[in-house]
């Protein structure tokens, strides 16, 4: 079945899933990009406009994805409107914007799917958290499904509030892992490796370490495990990091602030 798809917005996130849709085999003909900046490594066929008044009045979307900043959406989005009182679906990956203001902005009565991808999703190693609103039907649900699963892991989340939990984890999520690496590169450096070298071990490790979470069938706890013998130096450190006032009351801490502030875009 065919996906005709008006992508609004082809920045970092945007250009990743047309990327992804191109290499699902959606045909370019079939995506029109509003983008004031043309992109120029989409491929010959994916037609560019430059606002919502050049979308062909021939071109039919089935799904709108709004990948505009947040702070621009309240001007961007009644654009579109049209499109959903012709029956689109609208998958929204703009943070903070829940499904009754877009749907505020779009007129009423929209069909509105709010998702929140992370980074990775530019290499293809994202996941996604969804939540659809009322109206959503579920062959819609799943073309959003399928839209996502370009750039990653798609999960469902059945109360749209769990949208900034899962934003707090896995949307913010990868700063946190930049900078453990940071800190990790920092550390090795004050024991007097080259500032380079200690990167270049730190930057590895976790690469390497988030591929064999991903492809081992043992969970992080297990994992963790088996790389700490008794008394060695991996309990050393950990006896540092899993005390009483270590990493875990951080990390929760740290979490909880990213979903508060979620919470506080979200109105």
């Amino acid at each position: 079945m065919t996906t005709r798809i008006l992508l609004v917005g082809c920045g970092k996130m945007g250009g990743a899933l047309a990327q992804g849709w191109l290499r699902q085999g959606v045909a370019a003909a079939d995506i029109v990009v509003v983008e004031p900046n043309p992109q120029p490594d989409l491929p010959q066929g994916v037609l560019q406009v430059g606002g919502a008044e050049a979308v062909p009045a021939a071109f039919a979307p089935d799904i709108v994805l709004l990948a505009v900043k947040p702070q621009v959406m309240d001007a961007v989005a009644p654009a579109y409107g049209r499109y959903a009182q012709a029956g689109a679906c609208f998958l929204s990956v703009a943070a903070g914007k829940t499904v009754a203001t877009l749907n505020r902005l779009l007129g009423g009565n929209a069909a509105i799917v709010r998702s929140i991808p992370n980074t990775p999703a530019a290499v293809a190693q994202g996941i996604t958290a969804c939540f659809a609103g009322a109206g959503v039907s579920e062959a819609q649900r799943q073309a959003c499904d399928s839209l996502l699963q370009a750039v990653g892991e798609v999960v469902w989340v059945e109360r749209e509030e769990l949208i900034d939990s899962a934003t707090a984890v896995s949307g913010s999520g990868p700063a946190y892992v930049f900078w453990l690496t940071e800190c990790m590169a920092a550390a090795g450096a004050k024991l007097g490796l080259p500032p380079e070298l200690a990167a270049q071990l730190a930057r590895a490790t976790v690469q390497g370490a988030g591929a064999l979470m991903r492809q081992s069938p043992e969970s992080p706890t297990q994992l963790r495990k088996n790389v700490t013998s008794p008394n060695g130096t991996t309990q050393a450190a950990l006896d540092v990091l899993m005390a009483e006032n270590g990493l875990e009351p951080l990390m929760t801490s740290a979490v909880a602030a990213a979903d508060k502030r979620s919470r506080e875009l979200a109105g």
